[in-house]
């Protein structure tokens, strides 16, 4: 066994489960030993879901990136930490050790410090996936600053929303990312955003792409040339490192903006303790992760997976994790095959919208590729369908090995249902089983908990968590009563997930996706309102109602109602036309990944009297499912629903 916390059967992980949900101080008390402290804990853990206000180890000091980095030089320095897959495969792969990631972070840690960065400081990153991202990120949690990573699909005006919010006064880029056949002008795009906001005092633009951009004098500064000056003054006092910052357990680590069922995003709050003990216990028991083991993450450390999965979580475990700048497709659909073959990778952790895309090339980019490295397969930022579970499993796996679905939020921290690879039963399409200390309950929509099984056997409700486990969420940055009415008000003394799940008669859950006014796009959450307002700033548009309804390949994919100007509809513009204007002007406001699959304009949305939008009619004709849209004659118009159902894309 590697670890002290590894479970390694079913019956050892229902005694974890029992006393976790029992005895939870005690639990995390025993697992949390096996990190590197400052200062040991007070109290294990102090909460109630009113407030709400949840803390774990409170009165701990660590720094969590002692614990990535420098607790695993002594036994493993020259273990690869990082295996870096560029975008173009004929391009050389980078190899980054334990040791080379612990000058690179200390040299970063120096760098920030010598711009101003100060402990408490936010400091937004808008990166390409390539290593220095990783530096950035954990330079940052060296010296106390509080990283906020944005993805790199985001448009200025949702770059400038972040950075207002955060009030981050650092700002990290690069001139442009490489994505397939594309460049991404990240520096043009940032540039553009900084004029939408004025708290930013400096800007750190790494060389990747060599793009000609502008260098804005007093405000923007090379990664290189600041590095090199970092590294000669580390040089001359003696060292190439840098004391990392005490941090209270309960110190914010990182921001995170995730969509809610508003037009602003709202920033979700990690911290130090908690965080890096759930993520790190959950990378070894999911993926049953072995010192040696290549691990491979094919998310983008713009979104939580990537903060938790490739390197947080990972790092702690003193995993090597694989890192890819490029997409599954490019330049041809059998990349990730050939990246499993070339580096002989044992897990292999990705989306099932990729595996959906993957699937519509057939089998044949699997042909000559040698996959037998391959241990676990893990699933992650959606529900799987059954047809690419068998797919994923069979054609990557060889039916030969366990796929872990997980289901988790950016709330969450990390994974909290799914099977631990091969420990755990499997189960096609289904989560599974919560892990230790993830007290799940399905509840009605007044808050009350379902007891009564269907027809089929299955508990169906609204998926609550009914205690704290240590990756939760601390608070939205800067509002705290929004984080209250998201996650804690909807039901008494419950974590509402957003989710509607099944449980079946031996406790397995099945994910059935979101029951709030969120949208899951390929793993990506984007709220309803967003895309709404975005919508409504083009000049001939009224009003927009927008739901999600199947997609074969994102999962869920975006439907919009729109009701244009009269005297628009009057002059008869090309439908097309505007539909395409819809489609830029939603692109430039919040980012491509937003961009509505099917726009249809109507002359009016169904209200109630008061006039709320009827959501569930729409979501129903968008579906398809016309047949029981249930009593309209309390609408405002009943008749608008007759003229959506025959207009249906």
């Amino acid at each position: 066994m590697a670890y002290p916390f590894q479970i390694t059967s079913v019956e050892q992980y229902k005694e974890y489960y029992k006393k976790s949900i029992e005895s939870p101080e005690l639990f995390w008390d025993e697992i949390a030993r096996n990190f590197h402290w400052k200062k040991k804990w007070e109290t294990v853990l102090e909460w109630n879901f009113t407030e709400p206000r949840v803390r774990w180890f409170e009165g701990a000091k660590l720094n969590i990136t002692e614990n990535c980095i420098d607790r695993h030089l002594e036994t493993a320095a020259q273990r690869t930490a990082i295996i870096w897959e560029p975008n173009d495969p004929s391009e050389a792969v980078r190899l980054i050790t334990y040791d080379d990631l612990h000058k690179n972070v200390c040299t970063a840690a120096r760098m920030l410090k010598n711009l101003g960065v100060n402990k408490g400081d936010r400091v937004c990153i808008y990166m390409g996936m390539v290593p220095e991202l990783v530096f950035t990120v954990l330079a940052c949690a060296r010296i106390g600053a509080i990283h906020s990573v944005i993805f790199g699909g985001f448009s200025a005006q949702s770059i400038a929303d972040r950075i207002q919010d955060a009030q981050a006064t650092f700002f990290i880029t690069c001139d442009g990312a490489f994505r397939g056949e594309k460049t991404i002008p990240l520096k043009s795009i940032a540039d553009e955003a900084l004029t939408l906001t004025d708290s930013v005092k400096k800007v750190i633009v790494f060389r990747r792409t060599n793009s000609q951009i502008e260098m804005k004098a007093g405000r923007d500064v090379w990664w290189h040339e600041a590095m090199n000056e970092a590294e000669q003054q580390l040089s001359a006092e003696g060292s190439i490192s840098f004391p990392a910052e005490e941090m209270d357990a309960e110190d914010p680590l990182f921001i995170l903006y995730t969509s809610g069922s508003t037009g602003k995003p709202k920033g979700v709050v990690h911290t130090c303790g908690g965080y890096m003990v759930w993520t790190t216990f959950t990378f070894v028991n999911v993926f049953q992760y072995n010192p040696g083991d290549i691990h491979f993450c094919t998310a983008d450390i713009g979104w939580i997976t990537g903060h938790s999965y490739i390197v947080y979580g990972p790092l702690c475990a003193g995993a090597t994790v694989l890192m890819f700048e490029g997409i599954p497709t490019w330049p041809d659909a059998g990349r990730l095959w050939d990246i499993v073959q070339k580096h002989r990778v044992n897990i292999l952790y990705t989306a099932p919208t990729a595996i959906r895309s993957l699937m519509t090339f057939g089998t044949s980019p699997f042909q000559e590729k040698d996959l037998s490295s391959l241990k676990v397969l893990g699933s992650v930022g959606e529900p799987i369908n059954e047809e690419a579970w068998h797919w994923f499993s069979e054609h990557a796996g060889n039916n030969q090995c366990p796929l872990a679905d997980t289901w988790w939020q950016t709330e969450t921290g990390g994974i909290m249902i799914s099977n631990l690879a091969g420990i755990t039963p499997s189960r096609p399409a289904w989560a599974t089983l919560p892990l230790p200390g993830v007290q799940p309950v399905l509840v009605d929509e007044n808050g009350n908990e379902v007891i009564t099984p269907d027809e089929n056997g299955y508990l169906k409700g609204n998926l609550c968590i009914k205690a704290p486990w240590p990756g939760i969420l601390r608070t939205t940055w800067g509002d705290h009563e929004r984080c209250r009415k998201n996650y804690f008000a909807t039901y008494k003394n419950l974590y509402f997930t957003g989710d509607g799940a099944w449980k079946d008669a031996e406790g397995n859950y099945r994910i059935t996706g979101r029951v709030d006014d969120v949208l899951n796009v390929s793993g990506h959450r984007i709220g309803t309102a967003e895309v709404e307002n975005a919508i409504n700033q083009h000049p001939a548009i009224v009003e927009s109602a927008v739901v999600g309804f199947p997609h074969d390949i994102k999962g869920q994919g975006i439907y919009a109602f729109v009701v244009r100007e009269p005297q628009s509809v009057s002059s008869r513009p090309d439908e097309d036309a505007t539909r395409n204007e819809i489609v830029q002007t939603v692109a430039r406001i919040i980012g491509p990944i937003a961009k509505p699959d099917k726009i249809q304009f109507v002359s009016g949305l169904p209200k109630t009297r008061s006039g709320k939008i009827m959501r569930r009619i729409l979501r129903k004709i968008a579906e398809g499912d016309t047949s029981n849209l249930g009593d309209t004659t309390t609408l405002l118009d009943p008749s608008v629903v007759d003229e959506i159902k025959k207009g249906r894309l």
